[in-house]
């Protein structure tokens, strides 16, 4: 059994050390200029050596330090050999003492890394616009694939410790701009965990995450918000960027058709829309005319792939839509655009919608031309009545075609929270439609 273990073991560690030579990593050019340069180095310091043996007199010993008494080409393939395992010995030692003080102890070795590194580089452009826990999560299995994301994140939160920094900081709201931090961090576990750590007591303090509270003092260093996730981003390691749709101060406003036909009612901010029962008409922003953010726009037209999603249809992702310019730039990006579904309905938003009914509501609010992929789940058979819901989760949405864009539907539920995707499982779908569609469906 040790034997095994012993064998598994170096059999991993041989197959990792010929990962240096795999092709786009960087390094193969830079060695052979090395050995090179070793070799030219080297014939210098030979013609000195001949030119020295051959002018002066020497003691007799050097016919034996010299290995004369060796027939020149064993003499040649046997110095060779040495000066290889010198060169190759010097490498390793040297690596291990300059990426000592980066590397922390029992982490995958080095050559992993820059392998994963060079793989994500080389991965497609993807924008992903949205809010809430949902883009978060896509962000998280993103990541794995590709260092090549752009966030764009909703700025009409106002409740809890968002809504409380905005109305006393003046700040946009940094709740979901924590969470994509979060997600995208290199060290995303212990980031998480402080980020997402909220305080249970003190005066001013109670309600407040901390990750909130970083983002909002950063703001202040720095001396504006988009300064403050940069350089967030920065510190923390993100793969990626994260933007705000737009840096104006928004409210979200919507309109709910009533019980009694004909009637509705109008309700201000987006924590309060879902808790005001009856179903929504249409939402809005306040005020109307609001300028986008420029690097959110020059990330949409410069996207290969565009996730819309997923996320609360009105709250997280609509109100991205409803920033001036956004959903045309959407519309007249030539990258693959994807509508990622909710695994289930949410109570105050869309009760009883179909999947189709979401691409729908898209279109009637920002227009046509926004979605050519609906990424749905067809995982069906949970009975989330059985599980221990957060209240506000309805059923499982049902994996309906939409008129004018292509349906495909896989598996992406969390199986531990059934309501939820899986970061991992979407992430991989996500790819796989692009790796597939993306120069069709995106150029048409």
């Amino acid at each position: 059994m040790i034997s095994k273990n012993v064998h598994s073991k170096s059999d991993r560690t041989f197959a990792s050390a010929w990962k240096w030579l795999v092709p786009g990593l960087g390094v193969k050019r830079w060695l052979v200029l090395l050995l090179f340069g070793i070799t030219l180095l080297a014939l210098g310091v030979a013609y000195l050596l001949v030119n020295f043996y051959r002018e002066q007199a020497v003691p007799p010993v050097f016919y034996y330090i010299t290995l004369q008494f060796i027939p020149r080409m064993a003499r040649a393939a046997l110095v060779g050999a040495l000066g290889v395992g010198a060169v190759v010995l010097a490498l390793v030692q040297l690596s291990r003492s300059l990426l000592a003080p980066f590397v922390r102890p029992g982490s995958e070795p080095v050559v992993e890394t820059v392998y994963r590194h060079r793989q994500r580089e080389r991965g497609p452009k993807v924008v992903a616009i949205g809010g809430g826990t949902g883009l978060s999560t896509l962000l998280r299995g993103l990541k794995e694939f590709t260092s090549n994301i752009t966030a764009i994140v909703t700025v009409a939160d106002d409740g809890g410790s968002s809504g409380r920094l905005r109305r006393e900081l003046g700040v946009l709201p940094p709740g979901d701009f924590r969470n994509c931090i979060a997600a995208l961090a290199d060290s995303e576990a212990l980031t998480t965990q402080l980020f997402q750590y909220r305080f249970n007591t003190g005066q001013g303090l109670e309600g407040h995450s901390f990750g909130n509270l970083f983002i909002a003092a950063m703001a202040g260093v720095t001396g504006s918000f988009e300064s403050a996730l940069a350089e967030s981003s920065r510190v923390l390691a993100v793969q990626g960027r994260i933007v705000p749709s737009t840096l104006q101060d928004v409210t979200l406003m919507a309109d709910l058709r009533e019980e009694m036909p004909g009637q509705l009612s109008r309700v201000t901010g987006e924590s309060s829309i879902t808790k005001s029962g009856g179903s929504i008409e249409r939402v809005y922003l306040e005020p109307g005319d609001v300028r986008p953010y420029p690097e959110a726009v020059r990330a949409i037209l410069d996207a290969d792939l565009l996730v819309l999603g997923p996320g609360s249809l009105y709250t997280s992702i609509m109100p991205n839509l409803l920033v001036r310019d956004i959903a045309q730039a959407v519309c007249s990006s030539r990258a693959l655009k994807v509508y990622v579904c909710n695994v289930a309905t949410q109570h105050g938003e869309t009760d009883h919608y179909s999947a189709a009914d979401h691409v729908t509501a898209i279109e009637r609010h920002a227009g046509p031309g926004l979605v050519n992929v609906l990424l749905a789940n067809d995982r069906l058979g949970v009975d989330l009545r059985k599980v221990d819901m957060p209240s506000g989760v309805g059923e499982l949405v049902q994996p309906s075609s939409s008129q004018g864009s292509r349906l495909v539907a896989a598996d992406l539920i969390d199986v531990e929270y059934p309501w939820r995707h899986d970061s991992h499982k979407l992430a991989q779908a996500v790819i796989d439609v692009y790796a597939q569609l993306g120069g069709r469906v995106g150029a048409s």
